[in-house]
């Protein structure tokens, strides 16, 4: 008798031991882009756990569906991705592979930030034979901060529904990101003045969002079709047409092929512009808010 009671005794401590971690345990977020994970640590804190699938040196739309990310997805409780068909070429085998219908698309854990953001470059056409055409419109939204803010809001209430015992300071984070991004927003739009009307050359259409935002022209892109390679006879061709308008940089993310250019910058004396487009992209963008600093600061240096 005294052995069965010692054993209960045993028993129980392992059962609270157990519910005790279950109630901690932090939630598991997959992020498929830096942009998104660094975002899921503002408003998850030490609530969540995040993995991100891809990094600042890595073209989002042609990622492996590697063993190790389907791992991870597997035992994700939420999944925050970019959407509009950004991951369309890798993520939907991911998720297939993974059989976690936590994260599965329609599931309370699954997040598209492009559902929550006013898309620009709607197609009003959809041929392949024009290149690398998004049908839900131009994907490329954390190059505004400012999309930042709505994406932040809905993906709290994702948090708060996953994880409903914490939901509250899932909300306070919330605030006081909003607080200080709307802050930060208003200071790098006074910083960014002088770029307001110049014109630039941009590799490819990732740059649409940020260009609006800080008044920039946007005049051509290196690109003949979207994701197709110039050649040398087309770029010459692009600055005779661009001339009059006269650029002053050519804006290419950090993991772009930049022969195109180095050319124009070699032929023309356009500097080119290496942004960080996402989080780590470069060594000075290793946070959310360093994103947009070093970002607005490299754009301002090459007016010099």
């Amino acid at each position: 008798m005294k052995n069965i009671r010692i054993v209960s005794a045993i028993l129980g401590l392992c059962s609270t031991a157990l519910l005790s971690t279950s109630a901690f345990a932090a939630v598991q977020v997959f992020a498929c882009e830096p942009e998104w994970a660094a975002l899921a640590k503002e408003i998850g804190g030490a609530d969540v756990e995040v993995f991100a699938a891809t990094t600042g040196l890595q073209d989002p739309h042609q990622i492996q569906a590697r063993p190790s990310l389907i791992a991870r997805m597997r035992g994700a409780d939420v999944a925050i991705c970019t959407g509009a068909e950004l991951e369309t070429g890798w993520l939907p085998l991911l998720a297939h592979q993974a059989a976690n219908a936590k994260v599965q698309p329609g599931a309370p854990g699954y997040f598209e930030a492009t559902k929550y953001v006013q898309m620009k470059q709607l197609p009003t056409a959809l041929d392949r034979s024009l290149g690398d055409i998004h049908a839900s419109g131009n994907p490329h939204i954390q190059t505004d901060p400012r999309n930042m803010l709505p994406v932040a809001a809905a993906f709290t209430e994702v948090l708060a529904k996953v994880d409903g015992a914490k939901a509250e300071a899932y909300r306070s984070r919330l605030a006081a990101f909003q607080t200080r991004w709307t802050a930060a927003i208003a200071g790098w739009e006074t910083l960014a003045a002088p770029l307001r009307g110049v014109p630039v050359l941009t590799q490819h259409k990732s740059w649409v969002y940020m260009v609006e935002w800080l008044g920039m022209k946007d005049i051509a892109q290196l690109e003949p079709k979207p994701g197709l390679a110039p050649s040398t006879s087309y770029l010459a061709e692009l600055l005779d047409k661009v001339a009059a308008e006269k650029p002053r940089m050519t804006l290419v993310a950090a993991y772009e092929d930049d022969r195109g250019s180095k050319w124009v910058m070699d032929h023309a004396k356009i500097p080119a512009v290496t942004m960080p487009f996402t989080v780590g992209g470069t060594p000075d963008a290793e946070t959310l808010t360093a994103l947009y600093d070093a970002s607005i600061q490299r754009l301002l240096a090459a007016l010099k």
